[in-house]
């Protein structure tokens, strides 16, 4: 008894849970929010040499009827450092975010950066890809040859 009881309370459980869950999704989004139309949603960069400048930027417009607010960008690892306009960017108003990518780190390379706002939807992830060539060879340090002798 004691289980078929358990039984009917996680069933009951379970369906008031999935309703919830069925309501949030069920909310339609503001009309009037924001929205962050990015340019384009990948930066390549291309076959770069190794230690070049490494600063991109994703331009975006907000095509919204209300101010936009960046919350926080942050890049898929320490490699990538986003930096987003710290103002809200009003309707019609186009705004860069300027992201570093280390080009100290030879190879190829595929990054996200998240940008948290208060746009519709909330969260964007947008690329950066290319690759880093390899470290130049440091020259060879100067043979010491003896000084020939002096003539005289």
């Amino acid at each position: 008894m004691k289980k078929l009881i358990l039984t009917a309370a996680l069933f009951t459980g379970l369906l008031f849970a999935g309703n919830l869950k069925a309501q949030d999704a069920a909310a339609p989004p503001d009309p009037n929010a924001p929205v962050m139309q990015f340019k384009t949603d990948t930066i390549k960069y291309g076959t770069i040499p190794y230690a070049s400048d490494g600063y991109r930027y994703f331009d975006f417009t907000n095509t919204g009827k209300e101010p936009l607010i960046i919350k926080e960008a942050h890049g898929s690892c320490g490699c990538t450092i986003p930096t987003p306009p710290k103002e809200p960017i009003q309707p019609g108003q186009s705004a860069q975010i300027k992201v570093h990518y280390d080009t100290q780190r030879p190879g190829h390379f595929i990054k996200s950066v998240t940008v948290t706002s208060n746009a519709n939807p909330g969260t964007k992830v947008v690329y950066i890809v290319g690759d880093v060539m390899a470290k130049p060879a440091d020259p060879a340090p100067a043979a010491n040859t003896p000084a020939a002798p002096a003539n005289k």
